[in-house]
């Protein structure tokens, strides 16, 4: 295995530790994973192709999955349709 496969492992691997902790790490948590998680995919990316990061990016997305609903009701709000 590649370096960066072996640290997106890492990554989730660290991810689900996260999950298991107390609910008070878990923000804290999510924005540190959330950084690391974009270059990482970038390095995934230009080493294995667009589909390999596509699919580690599909795990992210599952294991960060409320930081992703929060970011979309944020965005649906600021550029929503507004009613009137």
């Amino acid at each position: 295995m590649t370096t960066p496969l072996v640290l997106a492992c890492l990554w989730a691997l660290c991810a689900t530790l996260i999950a298991l902790g107390p609910r008070r790490f878990h923000w804290a948590a999510a924005v540190i994973l959330i950084v690391l998680a974009v270059p990482l995919l970038i390095w995934v990316g230009a080493v294995h192709g667009v589909i390999v990061a596509l699919l580690l990016l599909a795990g992210a997305m599952s294991v960060l999955r409320w930081p992703l609903i929060y970011l979309m009701r944020g965005l649906r709000k600021t550029f929503g349709a507004r009613k009137g």
